[in-house]
């Protein structure tokens, strides 16, 4: 039984992936269009508006439903540090219908290396080489400027996917640190189960099902200094792990 449910999830995620390559190939010259006649502040508004479009849209084909709690935390007109855990590669399409605001993604330099999806990862999103000092103090003033801007930024404070059984990895301190520089407020999402929906173990096995989205208050940094760092993000992660804990119940 278990390996015929195996079987299907993989003839599932082979059917689901040839519509995804085909959506992103009539999604692709929109982004074209809006980076090249639009300057770099309103485009970031638009391409938001149509990657939710296309993340609900994928969802639709992927048979999942995305619920989403206590949405009215956030205002949609205001600009926010948002982080969030990171379960799997259902993550970044159910921020992005989780959250109306317009935001730019903290992206690993590698995407931006991958063939034209690079081209729009580059383009409306900021990347980081954990591995260099420089690249990384670098993003950290691109994403100032962004915040400045006016536009909202995403971090998942955990660095990479969750592969452990652990329900979160070490945080690491540069949302924090950007939250607290930029006194701007820091906004939590939890979401849960996408890894049982699609596992980081077992990447080509898709199920459809329901994701969990849940906005905790955000937490006002005006005022704070960085010998708060280490509370602020203890308090982010105990967030994390009460949405966790609940939406784990369901």
């Amino acid at each position: 039984m278990t390996f015929m449910i195996r079987l299907l999830r993989f003839i599932f995620t082979l059917i689901v992936g040839i519509f995804f390559i085909l959506s992103f190939f009539v999604v692709l010259p929109f982004y074209f269009l809006i980076f090249t006649f639009y300057k770099k502040e309103r485009a970031a508004v638009i391409a938001h508006r149509l990657t939710r479009y296309w993340g609900k849209s994928l969802f639709i084909l992927f048979l999942i439903r995305v619920k989403v709690k206590h949405k009215e935390f956030i205002d949609p007109k205001k600009t926010y540090v948002f982080i969030s855990n990171h379960q799997s590669q259902l993550d970044i399409p159910a921020y992005t219908v989780a959250c109306t605001n317009t935001l730019r993604f903290l992206a690993k330099v590698e995407l931006t290396k991958a063939p034209l999806l690079g081209y729009v990862i580059r383009n409306l999103y900021i990347s980081v080489d954990r591995k260099n000092k420089e690249a990384r103090i670098k993003s950290m003033e691109n994403m100032m400027h962004s915040l400045k801007e006016g536009v909202s930024v995403f971090i998942c404070p955990e660095g990479t996917r969750n592969k452990t059984s652990k329900p979160l990895l070490d945080f690491h301190e540069g949302a924090f640190r950007l939250a607290i520089e930029s006194q701007f407020p820091l906004a939590v999402l939890t979401v849960n189960n996408t890894a049982k929906l699609l596992s980081p173990l077992h990447p080509l096995e898709l199920s459809p099902g329901v994701i969990y989205c849940t906005w905790s208050k955000p937490i006002e940094t005006k005022g704070m200094t960085m010998n708060d760092l280490p509370l602020l993000k203890e308090l982010a992660r105990e967030l994390m792990l009460v949405s966790l804990n609940e939406t784990g119940k369901k």
